[in-house]
């Protein structure tokens, strides 16, 4: 840390070492802690403190509000004020402090940032794909399948073929917190996986993964966002494409068409609908009849 010699450094120090020797922490992880507690103890110092005893909560407020007024966004700033929390945790534990004068302060909230959907036009431009290479048709059903489901990237990738049945046009993914969904996946992404699935031998027929990359293996997240990229580059799609995009266009898409949004929302998955639930059940049949009469792919045959 390259600040003068102080108890504000020395016990930063020690609690570093506390890091690496007895917690193990990754080396980025201890470079992490260093630079935001190196950018606390700054600021401390030139407000006149020089003991972490002389810091009460006053003072942690105002380690906030510096840190933002010079600039540190909210993602960051809750870094900053979370490695000064577990340094302050350690002195309490260490005896050096009676109390965590961080403990309670919380950051200000981020805005929450949405990306632009894309419009109908832009989808059905960019599904639009020439289909003579077997890694395309691997790569359109991929798009037909998120765009189609709402899937997260991390389901897309994670799908195994026993999670699809094509008969009845259904997918089952886990979701966050190992909840699973059952989700119509729509006429047209059935259409596309019956024809990668006819090809997805020639690459893997060894493996459960529904979607592998040329080398046979499960494709990769990274992979999957770097072929929608280009993809969105050669179809002439003006809006930047990756895998979330396609996933709140859905959202938006289905939404505008319905208005229906608890089931939009159960088709999305989200958490904070579990309260909800308890008192509007919604079943399988209404979320597919929704998905049905309001999803601009949704009929059969489509492609």
């Amino acid at each position: 840390m390259n600040v003068p010699d102080s108890p504000l450094l020395t016990q930063a120090d020690a609690f570093l070492r506390y890091l690496r020797v007895e917690r193990q922490l990754s080396p980025l992880t201890q470079s992490s802690y260093a630079h935001q507690l190196q950018a606390v103890i700054t600021i401390l110092s030139a407000s006149g403190i020089s003991d972490w005893r002389q810091l009460d909560a006053a003072g942690v407020r105002a380690v906030v509000v510096r840190s933002k007024r010079d600039g540190l966004q909210s993602s960051s700033l809750a870094l900053r004020l979370s490695a000064l929390r577990s340094f302050l945790n350690w002195m309490v534990s260490c005896g050096e402090l009676n109390a965590n004068p961080a403990k309670g302060i919380a950051t200000p909230r981020a805005g929450r940032h949405l990306p632009k959907n894309m419009d109908v036009d832009e989808v059905n431009r960019l599904l639009d794909i020439d289909d003579s290479d077997p890694l395309a048709v691997r790569d359109r059903t991929m798009l037909e399948v998120m765009y189609g489901a709402g899937l997260r990237l991390a389901e897309l990738v994670g799908l195994d073929l026993g999670h699809i049945d094509l008969d009845s046009g259904e997918v089952w993914v886990m979701g966050k917190g190992s909840k699973e969904r059952r989700l119509p996946l729509g006429g047209t992404a059935v259409t596309w996986l019956h024809r990668w699935l006819a090809l997805r031998d020639i690459y893997a027929p060894d493996d459960d993964a529904v979607f592998v990359s040329s080398l046979g293996k499960r494709i990769s997240m990274r992979n999957v966002q770097k072929r929608f990229a280009e993809w969105g580059v050669k179809q002439g799609v003006n809006s930047h494409i990756n895998p979330h995009k396609l996933r709140h266009s859905f959202a938006t898409h289905l939404l505008e068409s319905s208005g229906d949004l608890r089931a939009v929302q159960e088709l999305l998955g989200h958490a904070d609908l579990t309260t909800t639930q308890i008192y509007t059940h919604l079943d399988f049949q209404h979320l597919a009849s929704v998905y049905d009469a309001a999803h601009p792919r949704a009929k059969r045959g489509k492609s």
